[in-house]
This record gives C-alpha cells, structure tokens and sequence, in this order.
C-alpha cells in the first residue's frame, strides 16, 4: 500500500464526537447521526476505520459494512475533511478499506456515489471500481447515484455469470415465486416479473402451511408451474418424505401438507418431471450453469441473518470461489445492490444449502423449451 503520513485505526467510543463533527462538516444531507456512529463502533458486521494527521486531530473516516455469509463489502459511507484535500488521504483511506476488508474474508466492495461527484467517481475509477447500475432519485436532495463495483482481490478469468435479473419479492412468503421468476426471465426475457405473476405462482406451488405466516412453496411445486409456462425443468430432493412438515406441530396441518405433497409428487409422475432424489452438489450446480440452465436453490437463513428459515434465492452465476446470488429479499436496513450478485464462498454454500432436521438439499432447474 502506498505510504501515507496519515495513521488509521478502527474507531473508538472516545471518538464518536470528532466523528460527529466531521460528519456535518462534510455532508449537508443524507448524514449518519451520532447514535449511528456508537451502533457501528461496536457492530460485529462493520469496520469503522478513522485516519488521524499529525496533530491526532481525526480528519476521516470509512466505514465498510461487512455483510454477515456472503464475501461481499459494502463503503457504507465515506468522509474527508476539506483541509486534507489533494493530499492522497481519500485514497490512501479507500486502500486501507480494502485491505481490511480482505483480511475479513471479503472478495468485492461495493458503494454507491452521487452522480454529479465527478471527483469521487474518478477516484473509485482510478483504483479499479466499475460502474454496474445506477439508482434514480437516491439521495435526499433527489439527485441520482451509481453502483460501482470491485474485486479486491485477484480476479477469476473463469466467472460463469448468467444475465439474470434482479426481483423483490413483495410478500414475506414468495421468496420461491420471486426466485423462480428469476430465473424463467434469465431465460426468456418476455416472462412478465410482477406481484400478479409471483402470486399465481405461489398459489400453484404453496405448501398450505409454514412454521410461521402463511405456506412456502415446494420444489415440485415451483417445478410444474416452470413446465406449465413452457420450460424444461428438473428437481432435485434430498428426502422422500413430505417437506417441511418438521417445523408444524399440528397433527393435522402436518396431514394436510402431506396430501399436497402427495400431489405434487404425482403430477410430476404424470408431466414426467425429472427429479434427482438425491441431494444436490456443488458438481451438479456448476454443470446446470454450464449446459446453459437458470437455477433457484432453498438455503438455510441462518447464515446469513441467524435465523433457520427456509428461504429459495436464485443462482446468478459462479467461479472456482464463489456461487453468486439474488436474494428476492430486502432487510430493512438493505438496498437493492445487498441483495443482488451477493458472492457466497464455495465451502460456506455447501453449508448453506441444507435445511432443516433432515438436512434437506433441494433445488430446480430450469430452461426455455427449444
């Protein structure tokens, strides 16, 4: 790293005043209160990283949001004093970011930058940051932003990366519908991707009942309502039994599940669906890629939010490190870029895709019909 006479530490409780200061100096709006700096200081997910001149006055600050599962970084946010201008510190600073976030396990860092900030957009450019989307009417004073985008480590000549894009589910209940819409878009891009669509799915491929709110969907489910708007998909199910019913007490919700299950498996009987009762590999996932398949997968939230829900992304590509995926759902806390493209590590998907008691893998594939 380039030398700099500046000196950067992670930040300390003593330092949320200076941080404070700093913060209205610099920005005029979208600022982080002081409550925001003492959440981050401590925050497990966040390195708050602060550069101090000679005089140990704080001119800086960085703070990168780590996100909890995945090997991706965000700039959450970014300052600098105006008497430091022109002196290196912005990037000597964004470097330092980088450098721990790698020590954090993090293989991307992602931020967002106002438009019309031709400086910053420079600087992001000079250091290898790339434009991916942009975001309209993003900040309070209703100016846009960019998505820019880098790997902080060396890059991988060998990215399998499908163009698929991104949908929020609009439910707390169709991250499957959500997710399958995904992918039937990755592969024919007049698939209508709306709440009216997401529904009728989600009412062809529901389980009836969840631990929690209303039913999830199930793999054959999704499957057949892939085959039924004119794709070839295949299923992969790692337990005969009826799915899910684990997480119900009720005797007679679990008997009620069952029968869709029962359903389920018999129509794919009778469509010929082609299911692998097995449990899917990571193998298996980089050849669906590579023959030119979209793919929804079920993973365990716990990972990802400490939660052991459920929960069906889709695959938007992989390397020899990572699996990348569009997760249909935001946290309140979240935006859109969080959720899409998201690098998961090989060995941690292989972990994440297990749900359950029974250690249920699932997952469909699917293909626009010739």
């Amino acid at each position: 790293m380039n030398a700099s006479p500046y000196r950067f530490r992670l930040a300390e409780p003593a330092d949320v005043d200076a941080l404070w200061q700093l913060e209205k100096t610099c920005f005029s709006h979208d600022r982080l209160s002081r409550r925001r700096f003492k959440h981050w200081i401590t925050a497990t997910t966040g390195l708050l990283i602060v550069a101090r001149n000679s005089t140990d006055k704080i001119v800086a600050y960085a703070l990168i949001w780590c996100h909890r599962g995945t090997r991706l970084a965000r700039l959450y946010s970014i300052a600098v004093d105006q008497s430091t201008r022109g002196t290196g510190l912005g990037k000597a600073l964004l470097l330092e970011a980088e450098s721990r976030a790698v020590a954090q396990g993090r293989l991307y860092m992602r931020l967002e930058v106002a438009k019309t900030n031709h400086v910053a957009i420079a600087l992001y450019e000079k250091l290898g940051y790339r434009v991916f989307g942009e975001y309209l009417d993003y900040y309070e004073d209703h100016s846009d932003a960019l998505r820019m985008q880098k790997r902080i480590v060396k890059p991988l000549a060998n990215e399998s990366r499908p163009q698929m894009p991104w949908y929020q589910q609009t439910t707390e209940f169709t991250c499957g519908p959500a997710a399958l819409l995904m992918a039937m878009v990755n592969q024919d891009d007049q698939v209508i991707m709306d709440a009216a669509h997401e529904l009728a799915i989600w009412r062809e491929a529901t389980t009836i009942y969840m631990t929690t709110g209303l039913g999830g969907t199930h793999p054959v489910g999704l499957a057949l309502a892939a085959e039924k708007r004119g794709f070839a998909a295949e299923v992969w199910i790692s337990s005969d039994s009826a799915l899910f019913v684990d997480g119900v007490r009720s005797e007679s919700k679990k008997r009620l599940m069952t029968l869709v299950h029962d359903g389920f498996m018999a129509e794919a009987v009778k469509k010929c669906l082609q299911i692998h009762k097995y449990a899917i590999t990571v193998q298996d996932i980089d050849e669906c890629l590579k023959n030119g398949f979209a793919l929804i997968v079920l993973i365990s939230t716990y990972r990802l939010d400490g939660r052991k829900a459920p929960h069906w992304v889709a695959v938007s590509g992989a390397d020899q490190h990572c699996f990348y995926l569009h997760d249909p759902d935001l946290d309140e806390d979240q935006l859109a870029i969080d959720a899409q493209h998201v690098p998961i590590a090989r060995e941690d998907f292989d972990k994440m895709v297990s749900f359950g008691a029974i250690r249920l893998r699932t997952a469909v594939a699917v293909r626009k019909r010739a």
